[in-house]
């Protein structure tokens, strides 16, 4: 049936997707887009995240050597919001939202990406991720933590420079909270973690795996929207990065320059995505029923310039793809690890 117009159920979000396999052989004759240079300096004295530099808030960058972690110079959410509600008839509502937000610059190099780092240099990163969510974690009034990583213009990176976002905030996010929901529920009913027993049935299949190590699978999920999304799970469970032990957290280095390393050769390019951690939330509360992942979404189709859009049936209807997740997922795994271009001399 999957050469055929179908439908997928995602049972972390309780949504559909249409999967139209037979379509990925119409001519393209929309909008292209340009993936932009592949070379860039290893110091650009007009951005604002290298060393030294200054920051468009008017604040100069320290000689930073490795990390660099700093408060949003413009953040979506400010710690002094008053609080406030409205409700009229329960048709107008609205309430106020406290929190705040970071950017991790995970390397002083300009010219480089997480494909790109040395491996030491990404457990560092990792390293950041699990301090930034026990910090502000404790906060009060922080409930959730997501962080995330706009990779490339296509997907509103305003900076090039290797960076990702952390926002903190009071409530939990609409997307988180579908997950959250869906897997309390799928507990309840199953006395089991719906990740466990999903990575369980997608290793046993053996049909969309991208890759793995000893402690981590990437897939593309079955249900997957995005032309060569994919899904990053742990093999043991744990609800948060602060609950992986050091050997997982290398491990998740490991994984996660080979994932990228593959994006990138995909199409020769340094591939745009968006990537983000949904993780139990730091309410006080525990979260047994939270399996912790990580999700890529790129939004490139078949070639380094035809872009995915949501459009028309899917703005209006629900979302659809063309090609399979299998077809997706033999295309990421049948790729080198060796990075199309030559690996710098530091990283």
């Amino acid at each position: 049936m999957f050469n055929k117009p179908h439908r997928r159920y995602n049972p972390l979000t309780d949504q559909w997707v249409l999967v139209s396999p037979h379509r990925t052989q119409r001519p393209w004759q929309g909008q292209r887009e340009s993936p932009g240079p592949a070379d860039r300096p290893v110091y650009d004295p007009d951005c604002y995240l290298c060393p030294g530099n200054l920051r468009k808030g008017g604040r100069r960058n320290p000689g930073y050597g490795d990390i660099f972690v700093f408060d949003n110079d413009f953040p979506a959410l400010l710690p002094d919001t008053p609080a406030g509600e409205m409700n009229r008839s329960g048709l107008l509502k609205a309430s106020s939202e406290k929190g705040l937000c970071r950017v991790i610059c995970f390397s002083p190099r300009h010219d480089f990406s997480l494909p790109r780092m040395a491996l030491p240099a990404i457990e560092k990163v990792v390293g950041e991720w699990v301090r930034q969510y026990r910090e502000l974690g404790e906060r009060d009034g922080i409930h959730h933590i997501q962080i995330f990583e706009n990779k490339g213009a296509l997907m509103g990176a305003s900076n090039p420079h290797p960076h990702c976002q952390i926002w903190a905030s009071e409530s939990i996010p609409a997307e988180p909270a579908k997950e959250l929901a869906a897997c309390s529920t799928y507990m309840q009913t199953r006395s089991s973690c719906l990740l466990c027993d999903y990575l369980h049935l997608e290793l046993q299949q053996d049909q969309r795996r991208v890759i793995e190590n000893d402690s981590f699978v990437v897939v593309v999920p079955f249900w997957a929207i995005w032309p060569f999304e994919t899904l990053l799970i742990p093999r043991r469970h744990a609800s948060e990065l602060s609950g992986l032990t050091p050997v997982e957290l290398r491990d998740l280095a490991d994984i996660l320059k080979r994932l990228t390393t593959r994006y990138d050769n995909l199409f020769q390019i340094p591939f745009p995505y968006s990537m983000g951690w949904h993780q139990a939330p730091t309410d006080g509360r525990r979260y047994p029923q939270l399996h912790l992942h990580a999700h890529f979404y790129p939004p490139l189709l078949r070639s380094a310039s035809v872009r995915k859009f949501m459009v028309g049936f899917e703005l209006l209807a629900e979302p659809q793809r063309d090609i399979t997740a299998e077809a997706a997922a033999k295309r990421l795994r049948d790729l080198p690890e060796v990075h199309y271009r030559p690996a710098p001399e530091k990283g």
